[in-house]
């Protein structure tokens, strides 16, 4: 199964440049997005080269959390997460990025390249975007203590560097359908080193996310990803995960629930500000189809992200 996704993202690759090599004569439509990152999700939009721009990402806590005390919708809540990253573009249609995220201590490295944009004269009707980052925990060995080893459930090992990794790839197509609509879909790889016994080290999601415009300034937006359970790449112990459940709800193995945010975005040309609620508490897209464990509508949490563009 892994190298049948190998073969499929290297076909649109190489797809992808031939199309790029006749586009080169044509005159694109423009960006489809007004920044590179729609709520959680990236987008095609890569700025000029030289550009430098900085990112926060911040989700509150659950708006309905079960505590008695007034937490003003979860913004008082516990469990907010947030991240930090800067993003440079040494190329055209190339972007490179680092961030640091509060969830699991993570710093993570990332890079997008925008392979094929739309053109006017429609002989290119779409843009395609590859995108994936490395993500890294620091955290403690004393806050992790010993851990359930993998492949023998009833045993513990040390935590290693090694187990510190995870990783995310996607690839995206989409298009600008008009100047107020634009939307996109892709299909995106997570992996992360370290799971627990009843979990997956390896997860396939589809994703969908867009933009409609109601205002020069302002649009709707969403993002949703829905990760797959594919048997073939799947390592769980359901024997195990049967006598020892992890969550009292799940019947049978675990599959991450579907991810939705929605909100609105409000942008300039150098900024953007987008306010969302949704139901998963991860910023990193590896973690989001990993890890959520609310069903779409329930846990929802407000959220925002702000961008801010320097131009050298």
């Amino acid at each position: 199964m892994k190298k049948k996704i190998i073969y499929i993202l290297l076909s649109l690759l190489v797809c992808a440049n031939v199309f790029a090599q006749d586009a080169e004569e044509n005159v694109s439509v423009g960006p489809a997005f007004e920044n590179g990152t729609l709520i959680d999700a990236q987008t095609s939009f890569i700025p000029d080269v030289k550009s430098l721009e900085f990112i926060i990402q911040h989700k509150f806590g659950p708006i309905d959390n079960g505590d008695a005390d007034f937490d003003l919708f979860g913004i008082y809540a516990p469990g907010a997460n947030i991240r930090l990253a800067l993003n440079y573009v040494p190329a055209r249609n190339v972007q490179i990025g680092m961030g640091i995220t509060k969830s699991s201590d993570c710093v993570d490295f990332n890079g997008k390249w925008t392979i094929l944009e739309q053109t006017e004269n429609n002989k290119i009707p779409f843009f395609v975007t590859v995108y994936a980052n490395t993500a890294i925990t620091y955290e403690s060995k004393d806050d992790l203590g010993s851990l359930m080893d993998y492949d023998n459930p009833s045993s513990r090992f040390d935590y290693r560097l090694s187990d510190r990794f995870s990783y995310f790839a996607q690839v995206f197509v989409g298009r600008k359908f008009t100047n107020a609509l634009s939307v996109q879909g892709g299909v995106s790889f997570s992996h992360d080193n370290l799971v627990d016994a009843w979990h997956d080290h390896d997860r396939v999601a589809l994703h969908l996310d867009g933009r409609l415009k109601f205002s020069g300034q302002s649009s709707f937006i969403f993002n949703f990803g829905a990760p797959l359970r594919i048997d073939k790449i799947s390592e769980q112990h359901p024997d195990w995960t049967a006598a020892n459940p992890p969550h009292p709800d799940w019947k049978g193995p675990y599959n991450p629930k579907p991810s939705l945010k929605f909100g609105v975005e409000i942008s300039t040309f150098t900024h953007a500000f987008q306010i969302y609620v949704g139901n998963a508490n991860a910023i990193l897209p590896q973690f989001d189809m990993m890890n959520n464990y609310n069903k779409p509508f329930d846990g929802l949490a407000f959220g925002f992200t702000i961008t801010r563009l320097w131009m050298y």
